[in-house]
């Protein structure tokens, strides 16, 4: 819809004839309306889909513009010049009566008559707020679903459970004793029902520990972080930029939203299996990337590479990415609609280099994922492959299954769906046997020549080169709720939940006797800290047995009671949570041993006050 809306002294109004056959009755030959906001407007063909909300719409952008030149009447003057693609009259007249309906809570209300050539004398008042033109569309949401999206829910698989001795097995015939785990995941993955029906145990943790929680004004896709786990995704997101520029990452940034109609981009959106989130601007449809490609291959044409560049590994930790996950699929940090992905893609010469490199990430994606707190025990990998490749590089599929070191899930093509011919996942099986993807990896054999990426070979003809698509770990959000499904499967079994060391917000609790021990505490932590160690102070004017209950529920790893005896001797009483019990140490070993379990791990300070009795409550 478009309106003009001009703030005048006066308008006269005065119908000639009939425009169109059905024109209004005329109640008043002539009429002038004083001191008012004339609102031109025009009902677009577009509009017809959803007159409800353009109704809506038009009165909000009415009662803003009143009340900004703060008029007290307002005049609706159908002016159908304003559109080249004008609804039909019935709408456009519904939608104005309508709005005149509404706008008469608030205001005094004139509708020109509508279906009439009209004469009119109008005074503007020549202001800067007294011509205004509005346009917006009320075109309902459209879900863009690519080609290969659908493709996918077509997509005929054979399924097997590879060994470690390369043999393959019918998914329905292997004997699963001894991986209980592989087979639940199996089976999920074969009969795809993503939809989630009862409440996952990590999203009662997430809020209970105060790291993340549903935002009330947004969807259930898009979450709020507390300071806590703000610090636990920051630290988490440090630690693999850390590696993969170790490992030879490239950083760069990219923009979060793309021309739909850039023929590149437009192409690949058709072979890449995700929804996406659209918005319009300068009369132009964007999409909202949902991983780094668009960018990163982009940037790649521009550049002038030779062979010598190859592997070029370009990375980017995207804040954010966004995906338009079916509602019923989306809970808590499992499966969100904007989340933060380390997306890095490799640049290689050809096939034998690709799965060079391809070996080198997949170890590499296999020891971030361990330091992070996640073993082979806790994931089942998956592999997808096209038939072709598979004959021809059995081999290399063999060394990935050996290479994790059990039994495999592989899901075989007939014919390439997509733009990669091999992919693995790293897959966590929660508490209610759902499964979801973390690290992986693919070779794609379309994209370097779809977005005319082009390298300087040895022979120096210009060629195009494969490309490979890892992230590290998964999205970022995914791996502190596999932490928390781990940690809740432990509680199950009778062990204690606990959160890494490393990534643990408080490591290290001092809980004073009595507010007297203060002084001794504060001096303490602070020789503590300087080693790097997230220490804080429970100040506050509660027993002892509260402060030590109240630090057991926050997963505390190390907590210790500071009173007389530790004030004026060397050793201190320490709770590891690790063990379960009391140890007896001094200072010097209490840092020694948790500086020993966190090395090589990203340090941030505590991320609130050290005394616990400054701290707001986020989750009450």
């Amino acid at each position: 819809m478009k309106i003009l809306t001009l703030h005048s002294d006066y308008i006269i109004i005065e119908p000639k004839t009939k425009a169109i056959k059905d024109a209004e009755a005329i109640k008043k030959a002539k009429q002038e309306i004083k001191e008012c906001l004339v609102v031109f407007t025009a009902v677009e063909k577009r509009d017809e889909k959803n007159p409800f909300t353009v109704v809506k719409k038009l009165v909000k952008e009415v009662k803003e513009i009143a009340e900004q030149v703060k008029s007290k009447k307002v005049v609706l003057y159908p002016y159908v010049h304003l559109s080249s693609d004008p609804s039909s009259p019935k709408t456009a007249l519904q939608v104005l009566k309508d709005a005149e309906k509404e706008l008469k809570e608030d205001f005094t209300v004139f509708r020109a008559p509508f279906g009439w050539y009209k004469a009119f004398t109008i005074s503007c008042k020549g202001h800067p707020l007294s011509e205004l033109s509005r346009e917006f569309s009320v075109e309902e949401e459209k879900e863009e679903v690519s080609k290969a999206l659908k493709a996918e829910k077509k997509l005929k698989s054979y399924w097997y459970i590879m060994t470690t001795e390369g043999k393959l097995h019918d998914v329905g015939k292997f004997d699963y004793k001894g991986h209980e785990n592989l087979k639940k995941f199996a089976f999920y993955e074969k009969e795809k029902v993503r939809t989630v029906t009862q409440e996952p145990p990590h999203v009662k943790l997430m809020k209970k520990l105060e790291l993340v929680d549903y935002e009330p004004a947004s969807d259930l896709g898009n979450l709020r972080y507390y300071p806590k786990g703000r610090l636990i995704k920051s630290l988490l997101e440090t630690y693999v930029t850390q590696r993969t520029i170790e490992y030879g990452g490239v950083e760069v940034e990219t923009p979060i939203m793309y021309d739909m109609q850039h023929p590149t981009l437009s192409r690949y959106l058709n072979r890449f299996p995700a929804r996406q989130y659209q918005i319009e601007s300068d009369k132009r449809r964007f999409f909202l990337r949902f991983a780094a490609c668009f960018g990163q291959f982009l940037m790649a044409h521009d550049a002038t590479i030779s062979y010598r560049n190859l592997p070029l590994k370009l990375f980017e930790m995207t804040r954010y990415s966004f995906r338009r996950e079916q509602s019923g699929e989306l809970t808590g940090l499992r499966r969100l609609r904007a989340f933060t992905m380390p997306d890095v893609h490799a640049l290689c010469s050809d096939l034998k280099q690709a799965m060079n490199e391809y070996k080198i990430r997949f170890k590499l994606c296999l020891d971030i994922q361990k330091k992070i707190g996640l073993t082979k025990n806790d994931f089942e990998l998956a592999v997808r492959v096209t038939k072709d490749f598979y004959k021809k590089n059995k081999e290399f599929v063999e060394w990935l299954v050996k290479t994790f070191g059990k039994p495999v899930l592989i899901e075989m093509w007939d014919e390439r769906p997509f733009y990669f011919i091999l992919k693995y996942e790293l897959n966590y099986v929660d508490n209610l046997d759902k499964a979801s993807a973390l690290s992986t990896d693919q070779i794609d054999i379309e994209n370097g020549e779809r977005y005319d990426i082009k390298f300087t070979n040895k022979d120096g003809k210009q060629q195009h080169p494969l490309i490979l698509h890892c992230s590290p770990t998964g999205a970022i959000e995914r791996v502190i709720y596999a932490l928390l499904e781990k940690a809740a499967r432990n509680e199950k079994q009778g062990k204690t939940p606990m959160l890494p060391l490393w990534l643990s917000p408080t490591q290290v609790r001092l809980c004073t006797v009595s507010q007297d021990y203060n002084k001794f505490a504060e001096k303490l932590a602070d020789e503590i800290f300087k080693n790097e160690i997230r220490v804080d102070i429970d100040d506050r004017a509660e027993s002892i047995g509260r402060k030590v209950r109240d630090a057991e529920k926050e997963w505390i790893p190390y907590i210790l009671v500071i009173g007389e005896k530790e004030a004026k001797g060397k050793k201190l009483i320490v709770r590891v949570r690790e063990k379960g019990k009391q140890i007896e140490m001094t200072k010097e070993q209490l840092i020694k041993e948790i500086k020993e379990k966190t090395q090589g791990m990203p340090f941030k300070p505590l991320p609130l006050p050290r005394e616990i009795s400054k701290r707001p409550v986020f989750v009450g």
